[in-house]
């Protein structure tokens, strides 16, 4: 078994996410984002915090992240390997969001990683990944809550990757558990939304 091919992908997906996009982004415009609004690293924070221009910015540098580990990773590092059974493209996926999430520059402290999944689904399942974008936008006009929609299409990505084919068990698998980490890291969202305290989409945060 290519075990050190897996590692390497794994190492090399990490770091990839890792990178802090929104944290440097705001950085460089002299904001330290941990401090402001929400202090997510993430694309929505950076939206409200910087404006839609720095925010857009982040959101397809986090989708790039994903996408180029699931890509491109596997075709570079597998092309000194042997590929069995599992896809390494989902195996680095699987890594890329985990690294967005748990950065090892910030303290292990990173976003919620709804947009380094679509990076990564986009690679992996892109119709799957096309139903879950439609169901946040929808959800996110209906209510104005850009967690909703998040959480929406999130349950929308795991459902569709289970239900359209082809049918891929470890694929399956894999996305129900980072759904449900998805959903987890909007826990903070979920109790201001029980609170009523939740940001709607086009208001700015408050300091934190």
């Amino acid at each position: 078994m290519p075990t050190w091919g897996y590692i390497l992908t794994a190492l090399a997906a990490y770091l990839l996410g890792s990178i802090p996009t929104g944290f440097l982004v705001a950085k460089a415009k002299g904001v330290d984002i941990r401090a402001a609004g929400s202090g997510n690293i993430g694309a929505t924070n950076a939206m409200r915090v910087l404006g839609k221009p720095a925010g857009i910015f982040v959101l397809l540098l986090d989708a790039l992240k994903g996408f180029v580990a699931a890509v491109f990773l596997p075709i570079l590092i597998f092309r000194f390997f042997p590929t069995l059974a599992v896809d390494p493209g989902i195996v680095a996926g699987v890594f890329a969001v985990l690294g967005h999430n748990y950065t090892c520059w910030l303290k292990f402290k990173g976003g919620k990683g709804i947009a380094t999944m679509a990076g990564v689904y986009l690679a992996l399942a892109p119709w799957a990944v096309l139903i879950a974008l439609g169901v946040f936008i929808l959800a996110v006009l209906v209510t104005r809550y850009v967690s909703i929609g998040s959480i929406s299409g999130a349950v929308a990505l795991v459902a569709a990757v289970w239900f359209l084919p082809p049918h891929n068990l470890f694929l399956g698998i894999v996305t129900t558990v980072l759904g449900a980490l998805a959903i987890y890291k909007h826990k903070s969202n979920i109790q201001r939304l029980l609170a009523g305290t939740e940001n709607r989409l086009g208001k700015k945060s408050e300091a934190k």
